[in-house]
């Protein structure tokens, strides 16, 4: 599986940045995240991009910021992931059937990813998902996430429309789920509560048996 290396430059911005944020963060892991989670299993969640204090600081996707509390804590309470999430790369918390990943590895400025990025690490989440042997369902938090998922599957954006809880057919064994992503911002505006989340999980932990 093609994985971004710690020095990828294909993304002048983005490197740059990392470069940037470097300097002012010394201690943080500032470099492409890698996914969290078995290749080996069904079900496979994809973000949008590392939060700078989030998953940048950490190293390992949605561990250190506020949509990793939604999403984790649902996961966990519907059987993908055990032990306590601390907010930690090293706090012992393992996905049970689960990956995590993102539509782009590298933290963007303002969390604003440009197109020709997500383009750009599509190279990376297209193999990873045809690795998945045996990938039943993709969750999709945000619109940039399921768009990168179909680009993924080689099929126009015109193919399936984002809505939140929509259910799209992406091959004959792997359907997508759509969610608002997991954000403080859309928890905040009550575009999404944790209830309606967990109601997306209930909902994927259903198709999965």
């Amino acid at each position: 599986m093609q994985i971004p290396d710690n020095n990828c430059q294909l993304c002048t911005r983005l490197y740059d940045f990392r470069a940037s944020n470097r300097n002012s963060y010394p201690h943080f892991f500032n470099c492409p995240v890698p996914s969290f989670g078995s290749i080996n299993s069904a079900f496979l969640v994809v973000g949008l991009a590392p939060g700078l204090k989030g998953a940048n600081q950490t190293g390992r996707p949605f561990t250190g910021d506020y949509a990793g509390i939604i999403l984790y804590k649902s996961l966990k309470k519907y059987g993908f992931a055990k032990g306590n999430y601390e907010q930690r790369a090293d706090d012992g918390f393992e996905l049970v059937n689960c990956r995590v990943t993102n539509a782009v590895r590298c933290v963007p400025p303002e969390n604003k990813p440009e197109n020709y990025e997500i383009n750009q690490c599509n190279n990376f989440l297209q193999p990873e998902i045809k690795e998945m042997k045996n990938l039943r369902i993709i969750l999709s938090l945000g619109v940039v996430s399921h768009n990168a998922v179909l680009k993924a599957f080689g099929h126009k954006l015109s193919f399936a429309k984002f809505k939140h809880g929509a259910k799209h057919q992406l091959s004959r064994q792997i359907t997508l789920i759509d969610s608002y992503h997991s954000s403080r911002y859309n928890i905040s505006t009550k575009l999404l509560s944790a209830e309606m989340f967990d109601e997306i999980i209930a909902e994927v932990n259903n198709h999965l048996k």
